[in-house]
């Protein structure tokens, strides 16, 4: 069978993703995925209590460290190779076909994953705000059902309303933490003001590893600047400065919004004041320093902060979808742009589903959405993420010895390098502390790898299997669609 016959006409797709979104407007889209105020509010005190207690905001520095060096690499393969898809375009072209549907897959579950266990969050809080304020017993599920179709809403439109909204609340959301910042500051805290949570000695205390686990997973989403290279203006130039700026970014916001937490509770008091209320940390020291009217503004915030990473990723996973329908990994009705909203319309309308289907399951399940969905699958997430970057690393580094492209060798070679073995540190350490994170323990109460982080750990091979088996399916069955994996990609998204 021909090719012609595989690639709709010109005439049967009429339109594709367009758009003019520069870097400001895509930094605002990958940082509100990374969600600062939930980032601030719910991670941190736990890589405080979990981790490596007051030394916890160091490891946002080191996190950063290690991602803008990934981010050299994928930014030079970003220009030789300037294709939406990101993780799995680029593995794809440098490790193969099978190697390049396994990520395709690896990348669905690990922003599936992440967007799921936020609904599980919002849920909890939005019930437990309708309560507190008087109003009915909501179960959580059923707050989470309507998010996903406010989310689902927004997603079908075109993607510069989605940035708006987001803009907008992540700037609202960055404001109130700067300020509670500034507030602390300006009060001395609660000991004075020190750096001892950058000292060596409490960097490497307790648990780093778990510590290292919530850190990362703050990041979840920066490099998804890749997939929205089809509606930026210049993405040459507009996609690796967006990646950059988000990366670094990130990194600095929230050590120093983490600082500022444990100054406000002074070094010594810090874990403790964790340890008795973390759910509600973030939310007591903004009324200890900012008073009843701050209070109310960051719980408001708090659940937009949490509405916007959804909404964030929401966009990235219909335009993944849209990605892998070019590719023929999925059906070809999600390559389908709307004729007025110029939206991924069938993609966006089959994430709601999925999402909405995923919240029914954890309601049937009986699961607890903080303890259970929140903090299960933002492991899976982060473990998946830390992955898929460090397979492409290895892709950048062998696309550009094979194809002798040009390039710097800092870019694609040194950079890349340092990367991989920063990722894969990363990897083992969250491996090694997965069961500590989901709660496995023996009778003694030591973690172990028992029945929840095996299951979770295998769920990552798992959707990894998935590519592999229907790249050696598409090679064995359909030949003519196996040579298209790539380039499809090249001539239809």
């Amino acid at each position: 069978m021909s090719t012609t016959t595989r690639i709709p006409r010109e005439a049967e797709r009429p339109r594709t993703l367009s758009g003019s979104l520069g870097v400001g407007a895509i930094v605002l889209m990958v940082v509100a995925a990374a969600s600062p105020l939930t980032v601030i509010g719910g991670a941190a005190p736990l890589g405080v209590l979990l981790g490596n207690g007051v030394g916890f905001p160091s490891l946002y520095l080191l996190s950063a460290v290690v991602l803008v060096l990934f981010t050299v690499g994928l930014s030079a393969m970003s220009r030789a190779i300037p294709r939406p898809g990101a993780f799995f375009t680029y593995i794809g072209h440098g490790l193969g076909r099978s190697a390049g549907v396994a990520a395709s897959w690896l990348a669905i579950l690990t922003y599936t994953s992440i967007q799921a266990c936020v609904y599980g969050y919002i849920g909890a809080v939005l019930a437990s705000t309708v309560a507190g304020l008087g109003g009915p017993t909501i179960p959580w599920w059923l707050c989470g059902l309507a998010v996903v179709a406010l989310t689902g809403v927004l997603g079908y439109n075109h993607i510069d309303l989605s940035a708006k909204v987001l803009g907008v609340l992540l700037l609202a959301e960055v404001a109130i933490v700067l300020v509670l910042v500034v507030a602390v500051v300006l009060r001395g805290g609660a000991e004075g003001l020190s750096l001892e949570p950058f000292a060596p000695d409490n960097v490497v205390s307790g648990a780093p590893g778990v510590g290292l686990m919530f850190a990362i997973a703050a990041f979840i989403g920066f490099e998804s600047t890749a997939v929205f290279r089809s509606e930026a203006k210049d993405p040459d130039r507009t996609v690796p400065k967006a990646t950059y700026i988000a990366c670094a970014g990130v990194g600095v916001f929230y050590a120093f919004a983490s600082w500022g937490l444990v100054m406000a509770w002074g070094p010594s008091q810090a874990v403790d004041t964790v340890a008795a209320d973390y759910e509600n940390v973030v939310i007591l020291t903004t009324a200890l320093y900012l008073g009843p009217i701050g209070q109310i503004i960051m719980n408001v915030l708090l659940i937009t902060s949490m509405f916007a990473c959804i909404l964030s990723f929401h966009n990235v996973l219909t335009r993944y979808q849209h990605s892998m329908a070019s590719a023929r990994l999925l059906p070809t009705a999600l390559e389908r742009v709307h004729p007025t909203h110029a939206s991924p319309h069938l993609s966006s309308l089959v994430q709601s589903a999925t999402a909405a289907a995923l919240v029914l399951l954890f309601a049937i399940l009986g699961l607890d959405p903080v303890l259970h969905v929140f903090t299960w699958f933002a492991g899976v997430a982060t473990l998946a993420i830390v992955i898929l970057m460090a397979v492409t690393s290895i892709a950048v580094i062998v696309w550009f010895r094979r194809a002798s492209a040009a390039g710097r060798v800092w870019n694609t070679l040194v950079a890349p390098v340092l990367g991989f073995v920063g990722l894969v540190a990363c990897a083992v350490a969250i491996i090694a502390y997965f069961p500590l994170m989901v709660g496995d323990v023996d009778a003694a109460g030591d973690p172990v790898f028992g029945g929840v982080s095996i299951f979770l750990l295998a769920l990552i091979a798992a959707f990894a299997l998935i590519g592999v088996v229907q790249a050696q399916i598409l090679k064995r069955r359909y030949p003519e669609r196996y040579e298209l994996v790539i380039s499809t990609i090249a001539e239809g998204a």
